[in-house]
């Protein structure tokens, strides 16, 4: 059976934690996440929220040779709202 290769990461504001796998070919976007140990060394992250190249995708997408796996942290706060702060002055 084929392989791909694959990058799943997850940013925080002062650190990047990327991992390169080696998955059969068919693998998806959960099984990648499963597979870098990220979610035990990051506790408390959401695991479902993911995309591939900055595009939200649902666990069960099936991944292709090169793709880049992102785990996505919830924003602090809504963009509409901090845009509104930032027009009124307020930071």
């Amino acid at each position: 059976m084929a392989a791909i290769r694959v990058e799943v990461v997850y940013a925080t504001p002062g650190s990047l934690d990327a991992v390169e796998l080696r998955l059969p070919a068919g693998a998806t976007a959960a099984q990648a996440v499963k597979a870098s140990g990220i979610c035990e060394r990051h506790p408390g992250i959401d695991p479902g929220c993911i995309g591939v190249f900055g595009r939200r995708v649902t666990s069960q997408t099936r991944l292709a040779d090169g793709d880049r796996v992102e785990i996505y942290r919830p924003l602090p706060i809504d963009p509409k709202e901090a845009r509104r702060r930032r027009a009124k002055g307020d930071r």
